[in-house]
């Protein structure tokens, strides 16, 4: 992100100016205020360029911009204000095709594999006519044409080669859990940070990898969509191609927010039955409570089940996991270590019911999520599962 400071002019008669410039920017994108140096000359623009990584997404404020100018001689010395204050929008980072250059060269050959290997009768994509044999579906008639040859005609089809996908993200309070970047840094994490204690929330690695599988997706030719819930439903976008969409799609992910309450999975469950009655892949991107009942999100999932090909992604905690490995040396980190393991049981337990029903699960840690899902996502189209 570029410096929010213009070019400012001075009409002084000094030879030059030496200036210090404070910048009032949000917690979201600095943690602390950055001061910068330049030298300015007499009716001359002077401008200072600077970078800022945002530590969170979403809408902040900016605010004033502080100057102090003096004297090249430095008798001399006063403060300024610049009123500067203006709205910035923080997205999810995008993928470069650098990044993605091995996921689009995979998809590139599924796609020719799928057009050389035309499936008639297994989708309902309208592909060509054909005499009426013995034994064909009578809603497969085409009256129209039939009238026209005086004969009956039977309409043929094929797998529709551009599919829906939801991506369904959780935005309730397990989603908040902020998790460090040196823990989960990995080649395949599309979060980097140069400072080892900066830290993102998991609603912050699921709506970069919504980034991701959303290009990837629309090249192959798919439409994307998207539901951000938590108690309420924050984003919605119906599902569509082209640049305006993911731009569009961009834009809703930068307005989703952690929740403080737990997320209303069921009302996010019908409402996606509703949008999609159609055969599609979603996505969905969350985490289980760990509760003695059976958690709300495995049982949307499954509702979804019956129609639709379920991606369902649960992000594990690296602490967690991390304490689960440990070897205990005292009685209070075996205690630490058989709850831990008793959580990952847990989870892998719930997770292999939902399997059974026919989901596809990933538990996976954060920085290894973005890479799954793209496999996954592959995977899924070579195989023409939907």
């Amino acid at each position: 992100m570029a410096g929010l400071g213009p070019c400012l002019w001075f009409r002084r008669s000094w030879l030059a100016l030496a200036l210090e410039r404070s910048f009032d920017l949000p917690p979201q994108l600095l943690e602390t205020p950055i001061t910068r140096s330049l030298r300015a000359y007499p009716r001359a623009a002077a401008t200072l360029r600077y970078t800022v990584r945002p530590r969170h997404r979403g809408d902040v404020q900016a605010g004033a911009l502080y100057i102090r100018y003096r004297s090249t001689l430095g008798l001399t010395a006063r403060w300024a204000t610049a009123p500067l204050a203006q709205p910035v929008r923080i997205y999810p980072e995008l993928r470069t095709a650098e990044d993605q250059q091995l996921f689009l060269a995979k998809s590139r050959r599924i796609d020719l594999q799928l057009r050389q290997m035309r499936q008639r009768g297994l989708g309902r994509e309208f592909e060509s006519l054909r005499e009426y044999r013995p034994g064909d579906d009578l809603r497969d008639l085409c009256w129209t044409a039939s009238a026209r040859r005086g004969e009956l005609v039977t309409r043929q089809f094929q797998a529709e080669r551009s599919q829906s996908v939801w991506i369904v993200l959780d935005t309730g309070r397990l989603m908040r859990a902020h998790v460090r970047a040196e823990i989960t840094s990995s080649s395949h994490s599309t979060l980097h940070t140069s400072h080892s204690h900066s830290s993102y929330t998991k609603l912050d690695y699921a709506c970069s990898t919504a980034v991701a599988l959303a290009q990837l997706a629309l090249y192959s030719g798919d439409r994307v969509g998207l539901i951000g819930y938590g108690r309420r439903i924050q984003q919605q976008l119906l599902p569509n191609r082209g640049a305006a969409h993911m731009r569009q799609f961009l834009e809703s992910l930068a307005q989703l927010e952690a929740e403080p309450s737990e997320a209303d999975h069921l009302r996010a469950t019908a409402i996606l039955g509703r949008l999609q009655p159609r055969r599609s892949l979603i996505l969905w991107v969350t985490d289980l409570a760990e509760s003695a009942m059976r958690p709300e999100v495995i049982d949307g999932a499954a509702q979804l089940l019956h129609r639709h090909v379920v991606l369902f992604v649960a992000m594990a905690q690296p602490e967690v996991a991390a304490i689960a490995r440990v070897i205990p040396n005292s009685v209070d980190e075996m205690f630490r270590s058989a709850a831990a393991q008793e959580m990952a049981s847990r989870r892998d337990l719930l997770l292999a019911r939902l399997r059974e029903q026919g989901a596809i699960t990933l538990d996976t840690l954060p920085g290894q999520m973005t890479a799954s899902v793209l496999n996954h996502y592959l995977s899924i189209k070579e195989r023409a599962i939907l």
